[in-house]
């Protein structure tokens, strides 16, 4: 187990100033309200979700360009209620058998794509040497809970059968996602623990949404970045509304992985936080679960960063160092 976890008490009121870039950003959204999902009436919102991004073009300028070094392949996979989009990333020229990670993006649960990763996903592709199969599973509120769990759970099964078709090793298999993402694979993990595989060698957590109850509004994190770039508490809310419906268990641990009883068992973790995201806290708080447990996890927090950072790569600089630590990690998990 290791012990590299942050400290969970008191935290000086002097926050650590934020880059310019990413100070820029939130200068830009905070003066387009149309950015924030807490504003997006539900019409604005489907908009959104039909909006695919292209494959080059003025976004990558922000969300970052893939490495020249990564091809990508568009594909599908049968989910439960119909084909399930995937892009799946290699290596150029790399041959033999690789290791295999599946992503899941992030967005509340109801906005994103696994476009939008084209930049973490193309480094984890070179740096690992790994195929890096990314889903887009449904959005809420169309396909509220359970539904991206039961989309995420089939992308992974689906991943671990046809490995070999892909160029992969199964049993060199990791999952990682970000936000909802995040959630989403540490739910995964789980499943696949209690359900006897596929087996998964490491987990990536970044910046994972791992409370949704209102427990969450008793961290100092979530109390502390009210108005937080690129995720405010009232996103926070709005999402949930959207995601969760009022019939569901608020204590499922589906919901909220970090309810789960039992967490030891699971492959080795990285938790990526962010100092200046509301869900600092909830996301320390699962990482020091996980090695109460007997689960070895490595905490790699960037204190100036926001919540999204990884998404903004040109803007926030950080995110080279975390990229590169989420690899190192997959790297000795897979490479072995």
């Amino acid at each position: 187990m290791d012990d590299n976890l942050p400290p969970t008490g008191p935290r000086s009121p002097h926050q650590p100033r934020m880059p310019l870039g990413v100070r820029f950003v939130g200068a830009v959204m905070r003066r387009g309200r149309a950015f924030s999902v807490a504003h997006m009436d539900e019409a604005a919102l489907a908009r959104l979700q039909q909006l695919a991004l292209p494959e080059v073009g003025p976004a990558d300028l922000v969300l970052g360009r893939r490495p020249r070094s990564v091809q990508v392949e568009r594909a599908s996979l049968p989910g439960p209620q119909g084909d399930l989009p995937l892009r799946i990333y290699r290596p150029r020229g790399v041959t033999g058998t690789l290791p295999v990670v599946v992503a899941f993006h992030g967005g509340g649960f109801s906005l994103g794509s696994a476009r939008q990763g084209d930049w973490l996903h193309g480094r984890v592709s070179a740096g690992v040497g790994a195929v890096v199969v990314a889903v887009d599973y449904r959005l809420a509120p169309t396909h509220r809970f359970p539904a991206a769990v039961e989309d995420c759970w089939a992308a992974l099964e689906w991943t671990s059968e046809q490995a070999r078709e892909l160029g992969a090793d199964p049993d060199r298999l990791a999952v990682m996602g970000d936000s909802a993402g995040g959630n989403l694979t540490a739910v995964t993990t789980l499943m696949a623990r209690d359900a006897g595989g596929p087996p998964i060698r490491h987990q990536t957590l970044i910046y994972p949404a791992t409370d949704l109850t209102e427990r969450l509004k008793e961290d100092r994190s979530y109390q502390e970045n009210t108005l937080a770039v690129v995720l405010s508490n009232e996103d926070l809310e709005v999402f949930h509304g959207h995601y969760v419906d009022d019939g569901a268990d608020p204590e499922d641990w589906r919901l909220s992985p970090i309810l789960a009883p039992d967490l030891s068992g699971l492959p080795p973790a990285t938790v990526v936080l962010a100092g200046r995201d509301p869900l600092r806290d909830s996301g320390l708080r699962y990482a020091e679960r996980l090695a109460a447990a007997g689960v070895p996890v490595r905490v790699e927090e960037f204190h100036r960063m926001p919540h999204g950072f990884l998404g903004i790569p040109y803007l926030a600089r950080d995110s080279r160092a975390a990229a590169a630590a989420i690899v190192a990690a997959q790297r000795e998990a897979l490479t072995r």
